[in-house]
Parts: C-alpha cells; structure tokens; sequence
C-alpha cells in the first residue's frame, strides 16, 4: 500500500510505540488520527506533529460506542479509513498469587477486549470497500509464557489467538490482517510493567517497532504479511525467555 494521503488510526498513541508509529505514518505522507485515553499526553503529543496531517481522539478502547464515535469522526473529516492499528495495552509484573482482580480486569479488557472491539469497528468500516489493513501490536508474551506475567500472557495469547482467526474473516472482505510481536521494547510501558527493568541494551526501541511496521503496511496488495516477530539481537532470554524446547 502508499500511504501518501491514507487514512491512519493509531490507538495508545500518546507515547512510546503508538506515537513512533504515528509520527512514522505521517512521514510517509499518510493522515493520522492519535487515539489515546490519557487526554493531556495526547495533546502534548500532538502538539509537535506537523499541522494538517494529524488529529488528536481522546478514546478508551473498551467502549465500542467510543470506538465506533472515533471511526465516525475521522470518516466524516478524511473519508474512508485505511489502517487501524491497534496498539493500546497496559501491563502490570506480577505473580498471579499477588495480582488484583481489578488489574486482572485492566488487563484482559485494554489488551484483548480493546483489540477485539477496535478490529470489529474497522472492519465494518473497511468491509464494503473491500480493502484495508488491521494491524495489531500483540506482544513476544502472547507466544512464550512469562514468569511473573501470566495475566499480562494470558491477555495477549488472546490476541493472538483472536488475530489467526480475525485473518481468515477480514480476507473474505478483502481486508489485510497483521500481527506484530515485539519483543522488550525501551518504553515507559516496561517502567510500569515490572519494579526492576533489564538493562537497556537488551530492548529494542519504539522506532524499531514503527519501521516494522510501515514495511508491513507497504507491502504490496497483492500479498499480506501476516505476522512478524521483533527482539533484539542481544535479547539472551532476559526479557522474554523462550520455552524450554526452543520452539
């Protein structure tokens, strides 16, 4: 796909990864709308992107009425949308014998609940015009299992699993569907994530993950590339162990 003049929805684009992707997308020329539920952030975020190319969407992702008001605002500003890229995900590292029911709950719903509704939304959006890429940034934790993350996996094995699928629906309506697994990236994400962060040069960083995916989305339309996993090359295992069979 060009991404000249494409319409581009990020969501969790107030910072790390989602902002890198968005600032990535108008540098190819493309329209983008930042979703994000921290307004303030957002704002600033937005405030040194070039004018005229970007719009700002304060927007939680586990209210579909929200997300179906988001598709609606940029539709009737910019037309038809053609990316939707779900990003937005909230981590917590803990053992699942000290984690809360409500970070539970944070969890499953931002992470794969949001995702669900967000590719819904899009997909009814793009289906009628029979062409549109959903991109999903799911996690190298939604392949391997991690100590201390289980809930955080358990999230995003979902994605993973509800992207396989969501591929062989969207392709019926000449939608692309793409899933992205970084592994440990250099963002406040992980700050949050766990109290003892790995050292830094064994993450990768946000643009990494950006350039990932515009060559995803530029690929031409005659193919799709349907997932693609990211970790640095100095990544022993620290960030996201492999399983013990190394599969």
């Amino acid at each position: 796909m060009n991404l000249r003049d494409q319409v581009c929805v990020v969501t969790g684009a107030a910072r790390g990864i989602g902002l890198s992707i968005a600032r990535h997308l108008i540098d190819t020329g493309a329209k983008v709308a930042l979703c994000d539920v921290d307004e303030a952030p957002l704002k600033e975020a937005c405030a040194a992107l070039p004018a005229g190319r970007h719009l700002a969407i304060t927007l939680d992702v586990v209210s579909e009425s929200a997300i179906a008001g988001a598709v609606d605002t940029v539709a009737a500003l910019w037309g038809g949308i053609s990316v939707w890229i779900n990003n937005a995900g909230v981590a917590r590292h803990q053992s699942v014998l000290d984690i809360s029911e409500r970070e539970i709950d944070l969890m499953l719903s931002v992470n794969a609940k949001g995702t669900i509704l967000g590719s819904k939304q899009a997909l009814l959006h793009m289906k009628n015009g029979r062409r549109g890429h959903i991109v999903n940034i799911i996690s190298t934790a939604g392949m391997n299992g991690v100590p201390g993350q289980s809930v955080y996996c358990a999230s995003k094995f979902a994605v993973r699993g509800f992207t396989a699928a969501l591929q062989e629906e969207a392709a019926a309506c000449g939608v692309r569907v793409s899933a992205v697994y970084p592994g440990g990236v250099d963002t406040a994400f992980w700050d949050k994530a766990r109290d003892s962060k790995p050292p830094v040069e064994l993450f990768l960083t946000a643009d990494h993950i950006a350039r990932a995916v515009i060559s995803v989305l530029q690929t031409d339309d005659f193919c799709v590339v349907r997932e693609i996993v990211l970790r640095s090359i100095r990544d022993v295992d620290t960030i996201v162990p492999e399983p013990e069979d190394g599969r």
